[in-house]
């Protein structure tokens, strides 16, 4: 096998071809015409911190070139510069993370109604499917229960209560077929 030059890396085409090639080479084809703003220590420097990334701390050789292009846009916007232009008709990215307060799930179930509860969270969940978001939040937990149990102070019925809306998140999360790269957190 032939040693990779240190300052390259192995790309992966969206066609699935295989192409060796420096980091700031294919940084220079990613930014475009672009390229000639930018002073050409800063493209070097943040080549280099991606193929840095890349080598080092994830211990890879082969990229896609999204996976570098993504990296390489979180270097620039850290930089603070721009890399392209987006269109106006390109739609905002879609939030990392979809949030619900399940004290609001609670209120709209009304006080004491618990079956209510659980069937509005129910379709909260199926709300998220459709969203891209990779963390489901929901907060409020406490209070919500609270709210549902009537109680001003923690009890064992609110501990209990509790219990089971985290059981049941976590069965609807699983079978909204939630992707291995989604999280859900019950705050």
């Amino acid at each position: 096998m032939i040693q990779l030059n240190p300052d390259a890396l192995v790309f992966k085409t969206t066609q699935g071809d295989l192409i060796p090639c420096s980091a700031e080479r294919v940084t220079i084809e990613l930014i475009g015409d672009s390229a000639k703003d930018l002073d050409p220590e800063v493209i070097r420097h943040a080549a280099a911190a991606v193929l840095h990334y890349f080598k080092e701390e994830l211990h890879k050789d082969l990229v896609s070139v999204a996976e570098f292009s993504q990296a390489l846009e979180k270097v620039l916007s850290g930089l603070g510069l721009v890399v392209g232009q987006e269109s106006p008709d390109t739609p905002p990215p879609a939030p990392l993370v979809y949030e619900a307060d399940l004290c609001r799930i609670a209120s709209s179930s009304g006080k004491g109604c618990e079956l209510f509860f659980f069937n509005n969270l129910r379709a909260e969940f199926r709300r998220q499917e459709a969203m891209t978001g990779r963390i489901i939040r929901f907060s409020g937990l406490r209070r919500c229960v609270k709210q549902l149990v009537g109680a001003q102070k923690w009890s064992r019925r609110c501990q209990t209560l509790s219990d089971e809306i985290v059981v049941f998140s976590r069965s609807c999360f699983q079978t909204a077929g939630a992707a291995d790269d989604r999280a859900l957190i019950i705050t």
